[in-house]
């Protein structure tokens, strides 16, 4: 079975800030047949954004973030969402998140904001610790 995934920002952000931890070796996994992560125009953009506000902290330049972006892009299926569930999660922010895991019909968020996405089992959707996901998979 391949699982379906979204990685939220804050996984993201913590991979590309250290090759220690569980956020890393899911970075690495990608594109591997353990999983499917999905993503979407505005998650992108969030990536993009995110990570190059955070450049100081992430010892990687602005080239190379574009690198693992269109990487990430080039091995994850690429959704439109056509169905707005807003407002919905606690913080409004990561409603697009949730938007993107139920038209992919995700079994997975990865975060490390569990709290953020409380009530998404309604979805049949699953939040998990990069961690957590690792160990289902045989990863960890």
């Amino acid at each position: 079975m391949t699982y379906q995934i979204v990685i939220d920002t804050n996984v993201l952000v913590a991979a590309l800030r250290s090759k220690n931890g569980a956020s890393y070796r899911l970075l690495i996994l990608l594109g591997s047949d353990k999983f499917q992560i999905n993503i979407s125009v505005p998650l992108v953009y969030e990536y993009e954004d995110v990570v190059k506000r955070l450049e100081l902290a992430i010892p990687l330049n602005n080239s190379q973030i574009d690198d693992i972006i269109d990487y990430i892009c080039s091995v994850a299926n690429q959704r439109k969402i056509f169905f707005l569930w807003r407002p919905y999660l606690s913080d409004s922010k990561d409603d697009f998140v949730l938007e993107l895991a139920v038209e992919a019909q995700c079994d997975f968020i990865i975060t490390f904001n569990k709290r953020d996405f409380q009530g998404v089992e309604k979805f049949g959707i699953d939040v998990l610790t990069p961690g957590e996901f690792l160990k289902i998979i045989g990863e960890l």
